[in-house]
């Protein structure tokens, strides 16, 4: 409870790391009693800020309509608002949904490209997915798409290299 009010009063006064942990706070039942649309409230005041932690959690509102209506194009603005400074979870979420066309229009090229950056950025999930994707396909359609993700990916990369995380 004495954390909550720290964070409280540091949120209130701006302070974006606080916002983002009292959206955790809220959204997990922390500290707080569970409360979906606070959670949203404050991940959205850290993720107008550019927190990414923040835009993918709030991403995830959006998804499963917690504290919010369901809404997959708000979502996938948010996925990839963190994706876009590198965040690798964002980047799987985002390559999901373009395969399952949620929030977007289907493209199975720009589903492999995400997941590449994502697998490039240690998401084992990435790793695990972009086989069974493949097989589903011929031999020609898994060489056209691959070359084609292969393409978009570098372009991708060129147009932000944030996308890729820095190796330590």
């Amino acid at each position: 409870k004495e954390v909550v009010k720290w964070y409280q009063k540091a949120a209130d006064q701006g302070d974006v790391e606080a916002q983002y942990n009292l959206g955790v706070m809220y959204e997990k039942g922390k500290g707080v009693e569970q409360d979906f649309k606070e959670a949203v409230k404050w991940y959205q005041k850290a993720a107008d800020q550019g927190i990414a932690n923040a835009q993918y959690n709030l991403g995830g509102m959006y998804y499963s309509g917690k504290g919010v209506e369901q809404d997959f194009k708000e979502a996938v603005k948010w996925y990839r608002k963190a994706a876009e400074q590198g965040h690798v979870n964002s980047q799987f979420k985002i390559g999901l949904m373009y395969g399952a066309e949620q929030g977007v229009k289907g493209n199975v090229v720009t589903s492999v490209a995400w997941w590449v950056i994502a697998e490039a950025n240690g998401n084992a999930n990435a790793k695990k997915y972009l086989p069974s994707i493949l097989k589903k396909m011929d031999a020609n359609r898994q060489r056209d798409v691959v070359d084609a993700a292969k393409a978009l990916t570098k372009e991708m990369i060129k147009k932000n290299p944030k996308l890729l995380k820095k190796k330590e």
